[in-house]
């Protein structure tokens, strides 16, 4: 007897991302066995869509679903299938990529979709700020800040984050927090809070280095006023994996953790910038999504500091 075919929900949004989707159905077709899989493609047509067809597809006992398209698309999907049965698969194709870079998806279309003929599923965990779901990071300050400036721009990448970084820099007005969890309490002035469920925004900007999306953690990220001799130093650590080595940084390690700052204002929520009032209740799900990964990780070198150094002032001046 011939083993059933595995179901396989595709949702492509057209308009997310940095890159064209005009050729993507037929790159997934010729990429995916169609002995092992029963493939069928949607195209989303509005706000909500994907989510919509993530839920038909939990009815469905759909086994995979994969989100082809930028960060919104992929977090719209995934927050749609948590607690299910039904696996996340990731294409991604936006400009941060936060999520599938964190679980080392690669950027090439052939290259994801091998992870999905792989079939290897892991359960990660995911995270819940004020009842809203996120899985790699949110936070207040700087950060918050930076996401909304960059939102809804068309020209999105690295540098383009940088530059709104240094923008962003010189109008920040700094608040005192109060951050407690059940370690404790700090209360104190800083430049950016950050829970991070992964390692990374997105754009390869690694603020929680450490952070493992599948230990039931936060890595909560307090990085304390900035000078502006400062900045190039943190930039080249953010971006090389070692801004735990700065010394303005201070990095809680816990479950649940609850901001309490002088005035509402803005967050972001895996860099979707949004408004949230005075206090803010953070904490992790543990493994409560099933997503197709790669066997083995990737061998990725970060950035060297001065390829950064040289990139920064190639952007900027």
């Amino acid at each position: 007897m011939k083993d059933k075919k595995k179901k396989i929900y595709v949702i492509i949004n057209p308009k997310s991302g940095t890159s064209s989707k005009q050729n993507l159905p037929h790159k997934i077709a010729e990429g995916l066995d169609a002995h092992k899989f029963d493939v069928h493609m949607f195209i989303t047509g509005y706000a909500g869509h994907g989510s919509e067809i993530a839920q038909q597809a939990i009815k469905d006992k759909v086994d995979y679903v994969i989100a082809a398209g930028g960060d919104g698309t992929v977090n719209e999907v995934a927050r749609t299938l948590v607690g299910s049965d039904t696996t996340l698969g990731i294409i991604p194709m936006g400009s941060g990529n936060g999520l599938g870079r964190d679980l080392n998806i690669p950027i090439d279309v052939k290259k994801a979709l091998t992870v999905i003929e792989e079939e290897n599923i892991i359960s990660i965990d995911y995270g819940k700020v004020n009842d809203r779901i996120f899985f790699c990071t949110c936070g207040v300050g700087f950060d918050a800040e930076v996401a909304a400036k960059s939102s809804g721009k068309k020209n999105r990448g690295s540098f383009m984050y940088l530059k709104n970084m240094l923008e962003t820099f010189f109008k920040q007005e700094l608040q005192t927090y109060e951050i407690t969890c059940p370690e404790g309490t700090i209360k104190d002035k800083a430049f950016v809070v950050t829970c991070a469920n992964a390692s990374q925004y997105g754009y390869n900007a690694h603020i929680a280095p450490h952070a493992d999306i599948q230990d039931g953690m936060m890595n909560v990220a307090i990085l304390k006023p900035l000078s502006i001799l400062d900045v190039p130093q943190t930039s080249i650590q953010l971006f090389t994996k070692k801004i735990d080595e700065s010394n303005k940084m201070i990095e809680l390690i816990t479950n649940e953790v609850t901001i309490k700052r002088e005035r509402a204002g803005l967050m972001h929520i895996d860099g979707d910038p949004v408004e949230m009032g005075k206090e803010i209740n953070v904490k992790i799900i543990p493994r409560g999504l099933k997503v197709l990964v790669p066997k083995e990780a990737p061998k990725r070198n970060p950035l060297d500091p001065q390829e950064v150094v040289l990139r920064i002032l190639d952007t900027f001046f």
